[in-house]
């Protein structure tokens, strides 16, 4: 049984991307928690993206690997590389993602770049443009995935 539960556990290869300090004002002062952004993937065509705030960051990395991996999805891998270019966009941030020839490896910026590594993709070029937000390229970068088909 043990061994099971610590399989599981190894499924999952995750990435801290960003760890926010964040605050509330109420009438005493300000209340600060804590949000991160956490990445999870199997580097064979699973990935995921988790958000989640706590009171310490511990707590708050513990939630968002919990959503991550309930929001794991299959990334379409042809050839080591994506099936296709896309163009996505979330809110100000863009990401570019184009297939590329063996042997390239992955040419992203590091929001994008932990997404791609965890995924799987061995050989893409990408680039961000828009905003600097990280939040908000992961969920670009996702959306990109998410939206590749297959020939």
């Amino acid at each position: 049984m043990r061994d099971k539960i610590e399989e599981k556990k190894q499924e999952f290869e995750e990435r801290v991307i960003q760890i926010d300090r964040i605050s509330r004002t109420v009438s005493g002062g300000r209340r600060m928690r804590f949000r991160a952004l956490v990445v999870v993937g199997n580097r064979n065509g699973k990935v995921g993206l988790g958000i989640a705030k706590g009171p310490e960051v511990a707590v708050a990395i513990n939630k968002a690997k919990k959503i991550a991996k309930k929001n794991t999805f299959p990334v379409p891998i042809v050839n080591d590389t994506i099936p296709h270019q896309i163009r996505m966009q979330y809110g100000a941030a863009i990401v570019l993602l184009k297939p590329a020839a063996y042997g390239t490896s992955i040419i992203a910026g590091g929001t994008v770049r932990a997404i791609i590594e965890l995924s799987g993709i061995k050989n893409i070029i990408s680039k961000i443009l828009g905003s600097s937000s990280k939040i908000n390229n992961a969920k670009a970068t996702v959306l990109a995935l998410k939206s590749l088909r297959t020939k």
